[in-house]
């Protein structure tokens, strides 16, 4: 299919997308929408004790780099939302207190503001945070549904963006009533552009995981890193299940409440088979323990989303204190095992597999 056969494809949504977004933060409040019946797998690790870590607490480190970016924490506020008035200054919150306190910062799918230019102003962060990394983030499958490359471009100059992430969201899709189900030919599709995009782009899930081996194709084909966004976390499944009012549908989502690949597994798997590729490890973490324990297992950055989101519904203040709650999880954890750096952490050999 040619790029003027997919523009034909592109076709308005039955919901304007910036109201499915709201629509969305409602029901990761509300309703329960995580996985049920399976873990991000992080349980089954743990750190192993140092009585004597020989440091000073207060100069363990959490500065780091992604991507050529300096940042003061390994730490990610992964992709949520935008695209209406309530979640634009929801993005607002999640860029000042980011900024604030270091976090690199990924927004929701700028997919609402590409459609409706009046929409951009609710992805426009770079003003709230301009010392931080910010990835702006789209849907791969608009690549077949007639999306250009000066689309994703758009989509990267709205948000003032470092780097663009693919989000790979196919059984969402599914579930979804306007969802849009062809993911043929993705893959050349995504390489091609990769090569043209000038900035790095890289590809994540949306909480079902992604193993190693579509990994090692990713980057084969120019990704920049991968989010493995595994399971544990989020089912946008479920999620998708309370907005569809087709019977048959709502139903069936109930067989994949526990789909997926636990985020722990996608880091070592990951990790294991691209040594060098740059990696997040996110989905379902939900403390700084947590992000330590992706850390070690490989990742280079931890990625925090529905466990923030009611922090940052609430005020700047509850969402600041939530972050630092992390932070200073993460930096006990790697004094309790005398790592200083986050190149300590990651080279650990004191996390080790519950039996």
């Amino acid at each position: 299919m040619n790029e003027q056969e997919r523009a034909g494809k592109r076709l308005l949504p039955e919901v304007a997308t910036g109201e499915r977004k709201l629509e969305h933060v409602r029901l990761c409040l509300e309703e329960n929408v995580a996985g049920e019946g399976i873990t991000s797998g992080m349980e089954r690790y743990a750190f192993r004790h140092n009585p004597l870590p020989e440091l000073n607490f207060d100069e363990v480190s959490l500065e780091t780099a992604f991507i050529g970016k300096k940042v003061r924490t390994p730490l990610l506020i992964s992709s949520m939302t935008g695209g209406s008035e309530t979640t634009g200054a929801i993005n607002e919150r999640l860029a000042r207190v980011a900024n604030a306190r270091g976090w690199a910062l990924g927004v929701g799918s700028v997919r609402a503001a590409v459609e409706q230019p009046e929409l951009a102003h609710t992805f426009e962060v770079r003003r709230w945070a301009p010392d931080i990394p910010v990835i702006a983030n789209l849907g791969a499958v608009q690549l077949n549904y007639g999306f250009t490359t000066a689309d994703f471009q758009r989509a990267v100059d709205i948000a003032g963006a470092d780097m663009l992430v693919l989000h790979l969201n196919s059984l969402q899709e599914i579930f979804q009533p306007e969802g849009n189900t062809d993911f043929s030919g993705l893959l050349h599709r995504i390489e091609e552009l990769c090569a043209k995009l000038d900035v790095p782009v890289g590809v994540k899930e949306v909480g079902f995981g992604m193993d190693g081996e579509m990994a090692q194709r990713l980057y084969a084909a120019g990704a920049a890193f991968v989010d493995v966004a595994g399971a544990g976390g989020t089912s946008w499944v479920q999620v998708e299940k309370y907005r569809n009012t087709n019977p048959v549908r709502r139903a069936a989502a109930e067989a994949f409440a526990d789909w997926g690949i636990p985020t722990a597994d996608c880091i070592r798997e990951v990790r294991t088979l691209n040594p060098a590729g740059a990696l997040i490890g996110s989905g379902g973490l939900h403390s700084g323990v947590d992000a330590a324990k992706a850390i070690a297992l490989g990742a280079d950055l931890a990625g925090f989303g529905r466990s923030l989101l009611e922090s940052a519904v609430a005020s700047d203040e509850a969402l600041s204190q939530r972050l630092e709650q992390v932070e200073f999880e993460l930096r006990t954890v790697m004094f309790g095992i005398g790592a200083g750096t986050v190149d300590e952490l990651r080279g650990t050999s004191r996390l080790i597999e519950r039996r």
